[in-house]
């Protein structure tokens, strides 16, 4: 285990890529995203051997495609990619890695070795690697009381459940999240999601703007209660192959955590040790 805990990236990177052509339709693309279960996809120009040139992820997907109100079947994924791609060493910390994703606002970097991409490390892998760790910024909110009503949003972002996958799209790019309640007759009733939009929207060839959020959503929505710890929310999350979970205190739901939000946290707590090596 390295200095501080969390691991290294080459510990916890994914070394199978999925990579598509520049001239890959979005749908075709959005399409292999919902069947494959994956985030992102590396993009390659006409001369493979060149390696990667780009990255398209689930938010690139929801922002320029769909709150835009872009066709799919008609855009190719280098109109959306971002190029050049992120890198960072194997060998680096998995805190060095969460740095660079909180300042880029990124939830993927692509591995290097030797000049080549070798792997793909997520956010999800940042959290995993920190939970698990026996020391460091997630072991140090142990002693905090009550850590998730520390880390979670308790501004609430609601869509009404009839209202379209492109206005949903709309609104998170508008706020710059990655998720919405969704609200029928008054009451949140589950939560729609990059993910969502993506796989069961895009993926499916949906039309935008005539299906209804309730099409997509995720229902019902997963809970943690506010006093429950950081590895409850970490595990949970992972059980459910989710992102984000509704707190709840005394059965009402005060605030969302995701996993971006525990990463924010740590590295913002690391940051001294990571300007001191800089």
């Amino acid at each position: 285990m390295v200095e501080h805990g969390g691991g290294t990236v080459k510990d916890f990177m994914h070394r199978y890529l999925e990579v598509v052509r520049q001239d890959t339709t979005v749908a075709a693309a959005a399409e292999r995203m919902g069947v494959r279960r994956i985030g992102c996809l590396l993009v390659e120009s006409d001369d493979p051997t060149s390696g990667p040139i780009g990255i398209m992820t689930e938010a690139d997907l929801v922002r320029k495609v769909l709150a835009e109100g872009l066709d799919p079947a008609f855009m190719t994924v280098d109109r959306v990619m971002v190029s050049p791609i992120l890198t960072i060493a194997g060998d680096r910390a998995m805190l060095d890695a969460s740095q660079l994703m909180e300042t880029h606002h990124v939830r993927h970097l692509c591995v290097e070795e030797a000049g080549e991409v070798v792997g793909i490390v997520s956010v999800r892998d940042l959290v995993r690697s920190f939970v698990d760790a026996e020391s460091g910024p997630v072991c140090d909110l142990d002693q905090v009381y009550r850590p998730l009503s520390v880390l979670m949003a308790t501004s609430l972002a609601t869509i009404q459940s009839d209202r379209s996958l492109r206005a949903a799209a709309e609104l998170m790019r508008e706020k710059r999240i990655g998720s919405l309640l969704t609200v029928e007759a008054g009451e949140i009733v589950g939560i729609v999601t990059e993910r969502d939009l993506v796989w069961k929207g895009l993926a499916h060839h949906q039309d935008p703007h005539s299906t209804h959020v309730s099409a997509v959503m995720s229902s019902p929505l997963l809970r943690i209660d506010v006093n429950r710890t950081i590895r409850d929310a970490s595990r949970a999350m992972a059980d459910q192959s989710v992102r984000h979970l509704a707190v709840t205190e005394n059965g009402k739901i005060v605030g969302i955590l995701s996993m971006r939000d525990l990463v924010k946290m740590v590295s913002i707590r690391d940051r001294p040790r990571f300007l001191a090596k800089t």
